[in-house]
């Protein structure tokens, strides 16, 4: 199966292809923009452009030999890299292998199925081993095209789990001086957490959010779900395909973002309650290990800490979780909510996802979170 076409930043695209056409494209390029609105398709064309035989002014020519493996993920000299969750057991030069035959795996499993979502429940990372075979690989020499590409999506995930920076610095050299004709080109949603050496080294752009009548569209053509299932995760998916993706329904289960926008809600809600204890039989209802597990579940959280601001503002209008309206007024009418503490109620969680990541044990930091949240937003 082939990659669906690139939906929407029509602009974007364009200006990439000028460039291209100009030989202006740099060769070290960062893409970031909100998770899920299409950055890491986005790369892929921009590395089809660049290798197709017979470039048109407004793109590759999609006919070409080059073109016809790009989007079936097959080209030689295209080198797509993504997080992947560790493999155990192995460690040194077998990590190395390991982690190659993860990606090797992954690739002919979106060949399969190229739409999904853009959250994972298992931890994921750009370890060390990952980037020792990107520099590898680029001091070959290409296969067939003028020069090879290589893809590093969610790279905010090259500083791995141990807080090492090895994985982000393995690159430096790489993005200072591709070698050869090589390309990189970055993608991430938190551009804020790559190491300030990378962004120097890359040229920025913005990738902006769909229209959710292209994302309606979308998920018409390429998804199962029902009219109102569909119209319900466009309002909710904030211009991203991917989250849009997440939101939909897994057979008789909630789509995984579903779940974690429940869960985000049911901690507001103890958290505004005085009884410590529902605080804490909330924190057992969490396991004892893998903390990074609740990173998503802070952008959750702060969604509706979001949506709680914007009800005590008066602009309810403007929530997120437009089908909780009602409740989250409820909720602010039957509290002392008031919109400065909510602003420091944020600061507790982003606190809470600092934790997460250096992998506390999740049920002190939903213990922690909950009595938090409950100082900062109720009157004592």
């Amino acid at each position: 199966m082939s990659l669906h076409p690139v939906v929407g930043h029509e602009d974007f695209l364009s200006s990439m292809a000028r460039a291209h056409e100009r030989t202006s494209l740099p060769s070290s390029l960062l893409l970031h923009g909100p998770r899920g609105v299409g950055k890491q398709r986005v790369a892929l064309w921009i590395a089809q452009l660049t290798i197709c035989e017979r470039p048109a002014v407004d793109g590759p020519c999609e006919k070409c030999g080059a073109c016809r493996m790009a989007v079936k993920l097959e080209h030689p000299d295209v080198h797509w890299y993504f997080p992947l969750a560790r493999p155990k057991g192995v460690a040194g030069d077998r990590l190395v292998t390991a982690l190659e035959d993860a990606r090797m795996q992954a690739l002919e499993d979106l060949r399969a199925e190229p739409l999904y979502a853009s959250h994972t429940a298992d931890v994921r990372g750009l370890y060390f081993g990952i980037t020792k075979t990107i520099r590898r690989e680029a001091y070959l020499r290409p296969n067939m095209a003028p020069g090879q590409v290589f893809i590093i999506g969610n790279a905010e995930l090259l500083v791995p789990q141990e807080a090492s920076p090895e994985a982000a610095n393995a690159l430096l050299k790489l993005l200072e001086e591709p070698p050869g004709t090589s390309r990189f080109i970055l993608t991430s949603s938190e551009p804020g957490r790559l190491l300030p050496t990378i962004l120097s080294r890359t040229v920025a752009l913005h990738v902006a959010p769909l229209g959710t009548d292209l994302i309606d569209i979308f998920l018409s053509e390429h998804t199962d779900a029902d009219r109102e299932t569909t119209k319900w995760a466009c309002e909710l998916s904030q211009g991203s395909i991917g989250r849009a993706l997440g939101f939909l329904p897994d057979g008789q289960e909630k789509g995984p973002l579903e779940s974690l926008r429940r869960q985000a809600l049911a901690l507001i809600e103890v958290a505004v309650v005085r009884d410590p204890g529902q605080g804490y039989e909330l924190s057992l209802s969490y396991p004892s290990s893998g903390a990074r597990a609740l990173i998503p579940l802070c952008t959750f959280i702060e969604e509706w800490l979001r949506d709680l601001g914007a009800i005590v503002s008066g602009a309810g209008d403007r929530v997120f979780n437009f089908d909780e309206r009602s409740h989250l007024q409820e909720l602010v009418a039957r509290t002392s909510i008031r919109g400065p503490e909510i602003v420091l109620a944020l600061t507790e969680v982003e606190q809470a996802r600092e934790l997460a990541r250096g992998n506390v044990n999740p049920q002190l930091i939903i213990n922690g979170l909950v009595g938090n949240l409950r100082r900062r937003l109720i009157a004592t």
